[in-house]
């Protein structure tokens, strides 16, 4: 395993939230790429919705504290408390399909490990201890924003 990363949900604020955790730590952005960056009205997401946040990153020493706004479509799944996932870099697809399926065995599959924009294999789900993960090989995917 590669490294593993602290990774939160907002109702529509990721990036006030994460201007202000740059205010307290320091640093620059790793990434921040809004919903258009990702072709976002044909994935689904409204027009009043494209500038919100889909995925920024803030470097921590050696770990990545990363965020993306919930779209107002799912914005009932945003519960403060329960907002957070761990993000897993596996070093190969074998580790992540080993990972994803060990994760989700008596657990919720959320998105099913499969090839995204921005990765060979991506996939969440929540295990059986109510614990929310995301695995996340980039493999040769080089996506930019």
């Amino acid at each position: 395993m590669k490294a593993a990363h602290p990774y939160l949900n907002f109702d529509g604020n990721a990036e006030e939230a994460f201007n202000f955790y740059r205010s307290v730590f320091g640093g620059e952005f790793a990434a921040v790429l809004r919903f258009r960056d990702f072709g976002g009205e044909a994935a689904g997401i409204a027009p009043g919705e494209l500038d919100r946040i889909a995925h920024i990153a803030l470097p921590l020493g050696e770990t990545m504290l990363m965020a993306s706004d919930i779209p107002a479509s799912r914005s009932g799944s945003h519960v403060v408390g329960s907002n957070c996932y761990i993000s897993v870099a596996p070093e190969s697809a074998d580790e992540a399909e080993r990972v994803f399926n060990g994760l989700a065995a008596g657990g919720t599959v959320e998105m099913a490990l499969q090839q995204t924009e921005w990765a060979e294999k991506y996939g969440s789900c929540i295990d059986k201890f109510g614990v929310r993960w995301m695995v996340n090989y980039a493999g040769n995917v080089r996506f930019g924003g």
